[in-house]
């Protein structure tokens, strides 16, 4: 059996899992509130499932692109500065955020965000800001597409619209109560899979880890270098290191992250999520290495004459480096690499814009209307936004898919970190001082990128992080003006009295 044979013998299998995985949730799915939170799941469930959730198709697939192109500095930035700042944010953020989560009964960020600030307002913006989510949706339908019609030899567009209506399609019925336990069975099987590919490349090192170094500077300098200036990503310590833990500390800030921890039975439970999920995210984030070893397999960049892409240099490396036993294996983690975020995607967003958007506007008469339903239609209609989008990118990407998910992803939880950073340490924050950073963090991080105002985002390819890294500085700055200023208010008035 090849690897064709195979990869399509197991995308059956697998799809008849996850349909009977949603056949059990959706029994259990009535309401919105269902679908969002579920009945309750063990620490190792949910920790497995947020760890799934964190490392996507972008983990597993396209930065190791950035790796092979790009050689220590983007290792750097990616494997280890990045994940660095996420774990600290996520060890300070879950335990309070649960915790406000509970009190207010919470379905969505943006719920909580107006909950907490007791503002309409501030919820409407983070929900509507939410949207820019979707080119995170086309990086991981695009991903699993390069992957998929690598493996079955077929047209990427067909792929990648059957992957979008597969997965679109379940999510209308499942939620929550289903989502946690295809995480953890991806997860498990992206762990496997890690392993496979963190060793992989182990017969490169030949005699000892210089000589393969020196093999690396033989076919670039610039790739055992801390610093690649030849790069548009990683060109200094500003790039690598500063942008990448400011983004790495609000990555947490998305809905299908930091809404984690409500999905537990207790906030006994948190403790222990938080080991799960960074132990396992540890070892997700070494996947990058095989960066390394699809440089040294693809020294020029190119196969039999024919340059290979940056977002194509993973599915091209399984393809040519597995027999197709392990191949499909390791075709399969990839795809529950992708799959696993898609899914607390599709249900986190769909949730906000049918909960934060839509029933806002429907009024008195969202009380009569199935709001379960309503989500459906919504998720529908992301589907095909996303397709859309996702074929764009499959015929005409700017460098990588990678920088328009980072461009619309960095701008959303660089409006989102203050409100949950206040929401969570500064109990006397007002609405005002939330409302204000998340606006300026936008407008700060698209003028950054699109203005060209910063030697990092000119050119023909723009770094995202920097954008992010200004926005959510001037984000900080601002809420924080506006807070002294409030308090001072306050003070005078009450001396006053």
């Amino acid at each position: 059996m090849d690897l064709k044979q195979a990869t399509i013998g197991l995308l059956i299998l697998y799809a008849a899992i996850l349909i009977f995985l949603v056949y059990r949730g959706a029994k259990k799915t009535k309401t919105l509130k269902d679908f969002a939170l579920g009945a309750g799941f063990p620490a190792i469930v949910v920790g497995f499932s947020l760890a799934a959730s964190i490392s996507s198709a972008a983990t597993f697939i396209i930065n190791p692109g950035f790796v092979a192109y790009y050689g220590w500095s983007a290792f750097v930035a990616m494997g280890i500065v990045l994940p660095l700042g996420l774990f600290i944010s996520l060890i300070i953020l879950s335990k309070s955020f649960r915790k406000h989560g509970h009190f207010t009964s919470a379905l969505t960020l943006a719920q909580w965000a107006g909950n907490r600030f007791d503002s309409k307002v501030m919820a409407r913006i983070l929900a509507v800001f939410s949207l820019l989510l979707i080119t995170f949706l086309v990086l991981i339908s695009v991903g699993l597409t390069k992957i998929i019609s690598s493996s079955l030899g077929a047209n990427e567009v067909y792929v990648m619209i059957g992957i979008v209506a597969f997965v679109f399609g379940y999510m209308m019925f499942g939620g929550a109560n289903s989502l946690v336990y295809t995480n953890f069975i991806q997860a498990v099987l992206k762990l496997i899979v890690a392993v496979i590919l963190i060793t992989s490349g182990f017969g490169y090192f030949g005699g000892s880890i210089g000589d393969y170094i020196h093999r690396l500077d033989a076919i670039d300098p610039y790739l055992v270098r801390s610093f690649n200036p030849e790069s548009p990503l990683f060109r200094d310590w500003f790039e690598v290191i500063v942008c990448n833990f400011i983004v790495g500390m609000a990555i947490v800030c998305q809905p299908h992250i930091i809404t984690k921890s409500l999905l537990l039975r207790s906030e006994k439970d948190i403790n222990k999520y938080l080991i799960y999920s960074i132990g396992v995210l540890c070892v997700f984030f070494c996947v990058v290495l095989t960066g390394f070893f699809c440089r040294m397999m693809f020294p020029g960049l190119t196969l039999a004459g024919q340059p290979v892409r940056l977002d194509s240099m993973m599915s091209t490396y399984v393809v040519q480096r597995f027999s197709a036993g392990v191949g499909v294996l390791v075709v399969f983690g990839l795809l529950a690499a992708g799959m696993s975020t898609l899914e607390s995607l599709v249900q986190s967003l769909s949730i906000t814009i049918t909960q934060d958007l839509i029933k806002p506007v429907m009024g008195p008469a969202a009380e009569k209307v199935n709001l379960n339903l309503v989500n459906k239609f919504v998720i529908i209609g992301l589907a095909f936004v996303t397709i859309l989008i996702s074929y764009n990118q499959l015929v005409d990407p700017n460098l990588s898919v990678g920088i328009l998910a980072q461009n619309g992803v960095y701008a959303y939880f660089s409006a989102a970190f203050i409100p949950v950073l206040f929401g969570v340490f500064v109990r006397d924050a007002p609405a005002s001082s939330v409302i204000a950073a998340s606006l300026v963090a936008v407008l700060v991080h698209f003028s950054v990128y699109y203005l060209e105002l910063t030697p990092y985002t000119t050119g023909a390819v723009r770094n995202p992080a920097v954008a992010s890294a200004l926005a959510i500085v001037s984000a900080f700055v601002t809420g924080s003006l506006v807070l002294f200023y409030d308090r001072h208010q306050r003070k005078k008035y009450e001396l006053q009295r």
